[in-house]
C-alpha cells in the first residue's frame, strides 16, 4: 500500500460514523479532550492523530484495524466485556454509558433495524420489570457467582445509577423504526419454572415470589398491548412478535442502522458476545430474518392464535 494511503481510508470511516463534519468534530473533541481547533486541524490531515488516539478511536467506535489497512486476514473479531451488575468498577461503568450513549442516535434515525431471536426475555421488553430483571442477575449469581452472599434474591440490589442507565436503554430502544422478537415457545414456563424452583429452596421468599408473580403479569400484559397494535405504545414505531416452533438454545440479535452495525450472541447467561464486523453483521441479519420461516407471527394478524399463545402464558403465571 502507498505511504499515507491508510490514513486516507482511516479519515473516510470515520466520517462513514459521522458523516456531517459539525457532529463528528464535537465526538472527537469528547472522546480525545481536544479542543475544537485541534480536531479540525487532524482532520484536515494537518496533524496527524496519534497512535494512541487511533487505537482508542477504533476501540470506541468499533472500526476494524483490518479496514483500516485495508487488509482482509479472514478472521471475524469478536468482543466481550463482562459486567458485574452486582458491583461495577468505574470502567465496567463507563463502558456501560458508551454502549448506551451510542444508541441516543436511534431518536432520529429514520431506519433502524433491531432484531432479537430469544430463549429468555428480550432485554427492550421486560428491562423496565426491575423486579424480573433482578430475577435474570440472581439467576446468573447463584450459579457463577462465588459469594455467598448473593445466593438470597434479597441481596441482589441494583444501584439506582445502573437503573437509570436501564431506562435510557429502553426509551432507546423504543425509538427504532422496525423492531422484531421471535420468541421461544417456552419463555415464560421458563420464569415460572425459575421461580419455582428458587421458592423451593427458600431463598426466594412468598413476598418475593409474589411481587416476581406481579411483574410476569404486568410483563404480558405490556405484550398483549404490542402484539395488537404492532408498534411501542410509547412511540408507535413498529414491533414484530413471532413465536418460534422450534426451541432456541439462546439470546442473539442485531442492530442495523447507518452509523450503527453489530451483532450480539449472549454468553453465560449475562454476557453479550458482539462484532461490528459489516460481513457478519449482515450474516446475522439474514440468518435471523430466515428464522421467520420457522416461527408463527402473533402481532397484528393470526388473532386466534395470538389469544390462544397469550391465554396459555396467562395459565402459565397462575401456576405460580
Amino acid at each position: 500500500m502507498e505511504e499515507n494511503i491508510w490514513y486516507d481510508v482511516f479519515i473516510e470511516l470515520l466520517y462513514e460514523k459521522y458523516p456531517k463534519n459539525a457532529q463528528l468534530t464535537s465526538e472527537l473533541m469528547d472522546l480525545l479532550c481536544l479542543e475544537r481547533e485541534a480536531a479540525y486541524r487532524r482532520l484536515r490531515k494537518e496533524v496527524v492523530f496519534t497512535a494512541n488516539e487511533i487505537a482508542k478511536i477504533a476501540t470506541t467506535w468499533h472500526i476494524s484495524l483490518d479496514d483500516i489497512i485495508n487488509v482482509n486476514s479472514g478472521r471475524v473479531p469478536f468482543q466481550m466485556l463482562p459486567f458485574n451488575y452486582l458491583n461495577p468498577s468505574r470502567r465496567e461503568f463507563a463502558n456501560l454509558q458508551k454502549k448506551i450513549k451510542a444508541l441516543d442516535h436511534l431518536h432520529t434515525t429514520p431506519n433502524s433495524e433491531y432484531m432479537e431471536v430469544c430463549s429468555r426475555f428480550p432485554r427492550p421488553l421486560h428491562i423496565g420489570f426491575f423486579a424480573l430483571y433482578r430475577l435474570l442477575i440472581f439467576y446468573w449469581a447463584y450459579q457463577y457467582h462465588k459469594d455467598e452472599s448473593n445466593k438470597v434474591f434479597s441481596k441482589i440490589i441494583i444501584s439506582d445509577n445502573i437503573i437509570a442507565e436501564f431506562e435510557r436503554y429502553k426509551k432507546n430502544l423504543t425509538h427504532v423504526k422496525n423492531t422484531s422478537f421471535i420468541l421461544d415457545e417456552m419463555v415464560f414456563e421458563a420464569y415460572v419454572d425459575s421461580i419455582k424452583y428458587f421458592h423451593s429452596i427458600l431463598v426466594l421468599t412468598n413476598e418475593e415470589r409474589e411481587l416476581l408473580k406481579k411483574e410476569l403479569y404486568d410483563l404480558l400484559d405490556y405484550m398483549v398491548k404490542i402484539a395488537t397494535t404492532g408498534c411501542y405504545p410509547e412511540t408507535q414505531n413498529k414491533v414484530n412478535i413471532y413465536i418460534s416452533q422450534i426451541t432456541i438454545d439462546t439470546n442473539y440479535s442485531y442492530f442495523y442502522t447507518d452509523n450503527l452495525k453489530t451483532c450480539r450472541v449472549n454468553a453465560f447467561g449475562k454476557y453479550d458476545i458482539s462484532s461490528h464486523d459489516p460481513i457478519m453483521v449482515e450474516n446475522f441479519r439474514n440468518w435471523m430474518n430466515l428464522k421467520k420461516r420457522t416461527s408463527i407471527q402473533i402481532s397484528e394478524v393470526n388473532e386466534r392464535k395470538r389469544i390462544e399463545y397469550f391465554s396459555k402464558q396467562r395459565e402459565i403465571i397462575d401456576s405460580l
